[in-house]
């Protein structure tokens, strides 16, 4: 274990970017956490029925996920060209300014409007900051230690859910919540003090001749569309099963049949955000050791695949089993720092920002397309049948998509795309 912590790549940037993260996740889980309570809270004048507000919880809650999710997509493509055109550093900063002071409005919101309005303008500063860490990690660390160090990242940063859910369980208060997170991120700002650009971005600045942060770009060449749309549809299981099975878990096991089931996605998020953060230890270390991001991101697709059916068949047997299968669908999930990896080495440096900052946010944008499919199949299918027809349509695409993606480990990064 000494060894290996030894072998850590461990530098300011690291620490900065893993931070950063944490931040972002505790953030951008809140939501869902809070979700019951805030809207319980703010509707309660509204519908004072206890039934129908509870109606109510879930149908709003639904739509301003997705408000948040349409922020992100919005925002990841503006912080990914303004990373490429402007810097890495730019973006962590103004980011991290956006969605802190958000979230501490976040706390003030008297109704749904407002809470609408900003859990737009929260995902839309959360967008920026994982990709320039990234983008920073894998610009700054020699090609062997690439993967180590979003390992970190993605670890420390995962790690977030699980304070947030602690958090959120010991207060018992959701503006107060909120207000921590925004104040955690404003603090992080002096942190990036002294931290430095990425030197592949600094010795490419100044060449006009080289187009930077070109987002249609991406889709001037099939090859190129081919390559860009296979490292989304990599990672949308990961937001298939946290929006329905975990973040939506009150509804998919009153569903199932579960008796005494979660009635707040608190706990179940937290529980699977251990498991994520230990399975993207995990999956970060494997993909070091067999120098492959692709055999170890089709591995933890797989697992994903194995432990939602043991979800849909065994989740409503009893609580003990229900929690005992969040976490091993986390863990399965937690191969987010390898597929940050392979977005951040699959494009040159004058793309790369732009890249690495959309693909996230376009997977977790996936959630709109799944939610609205979700209100289209439901009255045809019911709420559990409607979610596993749009499962098998995510996983068949991410094992085509594996299939057909480009093997990473150990390329060079020091080039741009004409």
């Amino acid at each position: 274990m000494r060894t290996f912590l030894k072998s850590l790549p461990i530098n300011k940037m690291i620490i900065v970017a893993a931070l950063g993260y944490f931040v972002d996740i505790y953030d951008l889980v809140l939501f869902g956490m809070e979700r019951v309570a805030s809207l319980q809270d703010l509707l309660q004048h509204d519908f004072p029925d206890a039934e129908e507000r509870k109606n109510q919880v879930a149908i709003i809650g639904s739509s301003l996920l997705s408000y948040q999710m349409i922020g992100m997509l919005l925002g990841g493509i503006f912080w990914g060209i303004l990373g490429d055109k402007k810097g890495r550093l730019s973006v962590l900063f103004g980011s991290i300014v956006v969605y802190s002071l958000a979230n501490i409005a976040n706390g003030m919101v008297t109704n749904t409007y407002w809470y609408a309005i900003l859990r737009f303008v929260s995902g839309f500063g959360l967008a920026g900051e994982l990709g320039a860490g990234i983008t920073l990690v894998s610009e700054t660390l020699k090609k062997e230690d690439r993967g180590l160090g979003t390992t970190v990242v993605a670890s420390i940063g995962l790690f977030g859910a699980v304070i947030a859910g602690l958090t959120t369980i010991l207060l018992n208060n959701w503006r107060i919540s909120y207000f921590i997170g925004g104040g955690m991120g404003l603090l992080l700002l002096f942190l990036r003090i002294g931290v430095f650009e990425s030197g592949m971005f600094n010795a490419l600045k100044d060449e006009s001749h080289v187009k930077k942060g070109n987002f249609f770009y991406l889709f001037s060449h099939p090859k190129l569309i081919a390559k860009y749309f296979n490292v989304i549809f990599i990672a949308v299981p990961v937001w298939f099963v946290m929006y329905f099975l975990v973040q939506f878990s009150p509804e998919m096991t009153k569903a199932l049949g579960l008796q005494n089931g979660p009635t707040e996605g608190k706990v179940p998020i937290m529980v699977a955000y251990m498991g994520i953060t230990i399975g993207d230890v995990l999956s970060g270390l494997l993909s070091q050791q067999l120098r492959s991001r692709k055999k170890v991101l089709f591995w933890f697709i797989t697992l994903t695949f194995i432990f939602s059916v043991v979800y849909y068949l065994f989740a409503a047997t009893s609580v003990f089993v229900f929690y005992t299968i969040v976490f091993c669908i986390g863990f399965a999930t937690g191969y987010w720092a390898v597929f940050m990896s392979s977005a951040s080495e699959l494009f040159g440096t004058n793309i790369r920002a732009t890249v690495t900052t959309t693909v996230p946010n376009f997977v977790r944008g996936a959630v709109t397309l799944m939610s609205a499919a979700n209100v289209w199949l439901k009255p045809s299918y019911g709420f559990v049948n409607s979610s596993i027809v749009i499962g098998a349509v995510v996983f068949v695409l991410a094992y085509i998509a594996c299939y057909n993606l480009e093997e990473t480990f150990s390329k060079d990064l020091n080039y741009t795309e004409k």
